[in-house]
C-alpha cells in the first residue's frame, strides 16, 4: 500500500496550488482518503476527506470555500485544489486512507481511524 501525495511549495498569500495524492495497492472502492496537515509547532489536523466515489466531501471550517477536494478513480488520484491561500495555511499535508465508513460515520475528521499514510509535501504561504 503506497499513499504518494505531491504538489506542494511556495506561493504567495492569495494564490493557489493543487495537491495530488496517488494511491496504491488499496481497493479504493472501500476507502475514503483525507487529507490532513501539519503546521510547524502545532498538532495534525483534519482538512478534507472524500469517499471515492465522490459522493461524500467534508471540509474543516477553517479551509471550507476556499479549497476543494476530488478524485479521479482513472488516476488512482485525490486532489487538494487550495484557493485564497494563507499564511495559515503553511503546513506539512498528509494524505490518508481509511475505511469508507469513516465518511457516513462521521468521523472522517479523527486521524488515529486512517490506516495508510503517505509521506506528505510541504505547503508553504508567504504573506
Amino acid at each position: 500500500v503506497q499513499l504518494q501525495a505531491s504538489g506542494g511549495g511556495l506561493m504567495q498569500a492569495g494564490g493557489s496550488l493543487r495537491l495530488s495524492c496517488v494511491a496504491s495497492g488499496l481497493e479504493l472502492d472501500y476507502y475514503a482518503i483525507g487529507w490532513f496537515r501539519q503546521a510547524p509547532g502545532k498538532e495534525r489536523e483534519f482538512v478534507s476527506a472524500i469517499s471515492w466515489s465522490g459522493n461524500s466531501i467534508y471540509y474543516a471550517d477553517s479551509v471550507k470555500g476556499r479549497f476543494i477536494i476530488s478524485g479521479d478513480n482513472a488516476k488512482n488520484t485525490v486532489y487538494l485544489q487550495m484557493n485564497r491561500l494563507r499564511s495559515e495555511d503553511t503546513a506539512r499535508y498528509y494524505c490518508a486512507a481509511g475505511a469508507a465508513n469513516l465518511l457516513s460515520d462521521k468521523r472522517y475528521y479523527s486521524q488515529r481511524l486512517y490506516d495508510y499514510w503517505g509521506q506528505g509535501t510541504e505547503v508553504t504561504v508567504s504573506s
